[in-house]
This record gives C-alpha cells, sequence and structure tokens, in this order.
C-alpha cells in the first residue's frame, strides 16, 4: 500500500495540468489553492489509478474527484458512444443535489450533459432523461440499481465510478446495490474513486476488495480528529421538559445566523419543529419520508436564509454546504459516535468559527459516553442559571461486573446444601413397598378396598 503525501510547497491547481476550462470555472468560483484531500487525490485520480479516500467533512473532497473526473472526459476518448462515462453514487438526495449543483458549475460550457437519479422522484421521467446518452449520472444506489434492473441503462462503457461518504451508503443497506452496479461495469479499464468518512470499517474494506485494483490510500486526519474551529458545549437534562426549556433559553440568547436541530426520529422532528414555530421562530423541519419536491424545497429556503432553524433527522447530517449554519444543537445524541463528527461539521466550514451544544438526559447518556470514548475527549458539563439538571450521569452497568455481594453468595450456598441434604435423605429412605408402581412388565397395584354391602331399612 502506498499513500501520497503533502507537496514540500503549497500547489495551487494550475500544478495539476487541468483543462483551461476548468481553471476559468474555479477563477470564477473563487477557489485558487486545493485543499489537502484535493491536493493529495486529484494527483492519483489523474494518474487512473483506483483510490480509498478519507478526510473530515468540510474538506473540500467534492472537488477532488469531479475535477479528475471531467479532465478525463475532456481529454480522453469515449469507451463507449451511448453508455454514461462517469457514475457518482451518494447516500442521500440531498448531497446527491449538492454534488450535482457542483457538477453543473463544471460542465458548463461545454459539450457534457450531467443528470441525477434520486428515490422519490418520477421514475418514467428518469428513463426519459437516461435515453438521452447523459455522459454523467449522479445517483443515489436504490434508484440507479432499479433502473438498472429495467434495462434503462447499461454500464459497459463506463470509465469513472464514484462512491462519496461510502461508509454512509453500507450503514443505509445499499451494500447489495453497490455490488450490482459494480457487477454490471466489471471491465478491466474502468477507474474506481471511493470517499469514506473512515477507513478503519471491516464493511468498507470489504466493499473495497471488490470494487478496488490495488487502489492508493489517501487519508487527511483520522476520522475522529476534533473540528478546531467549532466550539463544543453539553448541558445535562432531566427529561424532556427540562431539554425543551433548555433549548428556548439558548435559542433565545444564542446569537447566531442559522441554526441546524437534529433530532432522533421524524415524530421528534415535526413535533419540535412546530413548536419553536408556535415561540415564533421561523422554522422548517427536514426528514426522510417527505417527497423529494418537498425536501428540495426546504432545503432551497433554508439556504437562502429564508428559514432561521431546520430541525433535522441525520438525513442532514452528511456532505450538505450551508456556510451560514453558526450553530448545531444535538436535541437528541446520535446512535452513532461518527455521525456526531458528521452532525456538528455542518457549521465551522470554510475556515468559519461555529458552536455545537448537546443536550445529554438519560436516555442519550450511552451514546453520549460512546461519543467521549470515539473522539478519546472527556467534556465538561455547562450550565443555564435556573436550569440546573439534577442528572449527573449514569454510573456504568460493568462497575460490578464480576462481583456477588455477600448475601447472594450465603443464599446460593443454603441453597446447595438443601439439595444435597435432600438427595440424601431420598437415597437412606425405606425402600419397602409403600405404594402402587409398574416393576417390569407385571403392575402391581393395591388391592381395592372390599365395598360394604347395604341393608334396607326396616
Amino acid at each position: 500500500m502506498r499513500s501520497y503525501h503533502l507537496w514540500s510547497t503549497p500547489l495551487q491547481f494550475t500544478d495539476f495540468a487541468l483543462d483551461q476550462r476548468l481553471l476559468k470555472t474555479l477563477k470564477h468560483m473563487g477557489i485558487d489553492t486545493p485543499t489537502e484531500i484535493q491536493e493529495q487525490a486529484i494527483p492519483v485520480a489523474l494518474a487512473g489509478k483506483d483510490l480509498m479516500a478519507s478526510s473530515k467533512t468540510g474538506s473540500g473532497k467534492t472537488l477532488a474527484f469531479l475535477l479528475p473526473a471531467m479532465q478525463r472526459l475532456i481529454s480522453c476518448k469515449a469507451l463507449s458512444k451511448r453508455d454514461p462515462r462517469v457514475v457518482i453514487l451518494l447516500p442521500t438526495r440531498e448531497l446527491a443535489t449538492q454534488v450535482y449543483s457542483q457538477l453543473r458549475l463544471l460542465v458548463a460550457n461545454t459539450q457534457f450533459k450531467a443528470t441525477k437519479i434520486l428515490g422519490g422522484e418520477n421514475f418514467n421521467d428518469q428513463a426519459k432523461a437516461l435515453a438521452r446518452d447523459p455522459h454523467f449520472v449522479v445517483a443515489t444506489p436504490g434508484r440507479l440499481a432499479d433502473h438498472l434492473k429495467q434495462h434503462h441503462l447499461h454500464l459497459n462503457g463506463l470509465e469513472l465510478l464514484i462512491l462519496d461518504e461510502a461508509d454512509r451508503m453500507l450503514d443505509l443497506g445499499f451494500a447489495e446495490q453497490l455490488k450490482m452496479i459494480n457487477a454490471a461495469a466489471d471491465h478491466k479499464r474502468r477507474q474506481t474513486l471511493m470517499f469514506s468518512a473512515t477507513l478503519d470499517h471491516s464493511d468498507i474494506n470489504d466493499i473495497a476488495n471488490e470494487l478496488l485494483k490495488f487502489p492508493e490510500h489517501v487519508a487527511i486526519g483520522a476520522s475522529n480528529l476534533e473540528h478546531k474551529d467549532i466550539t463544543q458545549r453539553i448541558f445535562l437534562c432531566d427529561h424532556l421538559d427540562h431539554k425543551e426549556a433548555l433549548l428556548t433559553r439558548i435559542l433565545k440568547e444564542e446569537q447566531q445566523k442559522q441554526i441546524i436541530i437534529f433530532t432522533a426520529t421524524r415524530q421528534d422532528t415535526d413535533r419540535l419543529a412546530k413548536k419553536l414555530a408556535d415561540e415564533g421562530f421561523k422554522t422548517a423541519s427536514l426528514s426522510g419520508e417527505l417527497k423529494q419536491n418537498a425536501r428540495n424545497q426546504i432545503m432551497d429556503e433554508f439556504s437562502r436564509g429564508l428559514q432561521q432553524i431546520l430541525v433535522t433527522t441525520d438525513v442532514a447530517s452528511r456532505g450538505l454546504d450551508l456556510l451560514n449554519v453558526s450553530l448545531v444543537i444535538n436535541f437528541d445524541m446520535p446512535k452513532f459516535a461518527e455521525e456526531y463528527v458528521h452532525r456538528i461539521g455542518r457549521t465551522g466550514r470554510a475556515g468559519a468559527k461555529g458552536d455545537a451544544i448537546s443536550l445529554v438526559g438519560p436516555k442519550d447518556w450511552v451514546n453520549f459516553t460512546q461519543v467521549q470514548s470515539f473522539l478519546n475527549k472527556k467534556f465538561s458539563f455547562s450550565e443555564l442559571e435556573g436550569l440546573k439538571a439534577k442528572f449527573k450521569g449514569l454510573k456504568p452497568k460493568t462497575a460490578t461486573k464480576g462481583k456477588t455481594k455477600p448475601a447472594a453468595v450465603a443464599k446460593k450456598k443454603a441453597a446447595i446444601a438443601k439439595k444435597k441434604s435432600a438427595a440424601k435423605a431420598a437415597a437412606n429412605r425405606d425402600k419397602r413397598y409403600a405404594t402402587g408402581i409398574d416393576v417390569g412388565d407385571a403392575p402391581m397395584l393395591r388391592k381395592p378396598k372390599a365395598k360394604l354391602q347395604e341393608t334396607p331399612e326396616d
């Protein structure tokens, strides 16, 4: 395995020998200096090698795969006239929409066409879009697999397969769909780029062994590396009412631009959004059960600043680039410690400072301790005057493991002694015949008592 390291002097995008049209677009976007992941991943991808890469959220990895993809299409002849040349797979519709928007900026003023294929949108319209032979397909794995089954596209001529947030796709149960897509484009000339929040994941390594051929590895920072631009605070809560009172106080006292609040379930999202709206906050709610057009509208309004607060499930925890979000609140702690990093990574982006607040009650405690262990960090607790919690945490259940109380030991010994005594008494009891039992083949039964004959009354 070989890893690529930073160059001795800062690179510019001009050092990658990119097409002038791409450099012009980057300049128009105000981007001239590559990030760490771009410095290391782009040369590998341009060299035509397979790649496994990981970096923290907000590191700029989208351009780390879009620029090599564009350069390949510009400089190389297509393997097929009709098949897509590049397929980009992402775990959620929101992330796919964001990547597609950035791709459209790059394909502008070129001959290349791009389409996005997402669940929740009209299937027949997507089939028509695929029939127009797009060069790029940005998709979620489940919906693309559905179109493959219907033969709406073929991947025999696919040149570049890109998987972004691969660990999240596996967490969402897309392993079989990824294998199906891989099988449909399984030829020696295909290049594969896999980006993941972490490479220390058994499922990631298993799927990488199937999809990639002798990949190069690039890792920028550990997945549990603390974000220096984000201030993290923890508030303990006694119960739901206490948690909601803390949230309301925080929202009224904090001077923030935009805020994302993460909850555990869709029901909590809807209930909390309604409560905050009733309290006068401009609030929207987002969850995976909404139809795609509704989700698009909510994200568009929030990104344009029409709503101050977005209450959401983990559907918005990955990849979304919302530069005006200055505060993230974990109303419920995430089930997986890695997701905590992605949640708070919605703020503190592009060099900006951000705040993250977590409200931890008894039901959140186990998940909170897992976050501490994952980050290798011991958090201190903040308090608000008049809303101090009585709850101070739960004792680990393993604290008494292997230790048995003396009373329990004595009780167990007494039960064993009683059992031995009963067994000894049974062994020494009188063996003489006392009750009717079967012995061998001859049943031995008591002789029935004779009935007394009744005499008639005089």
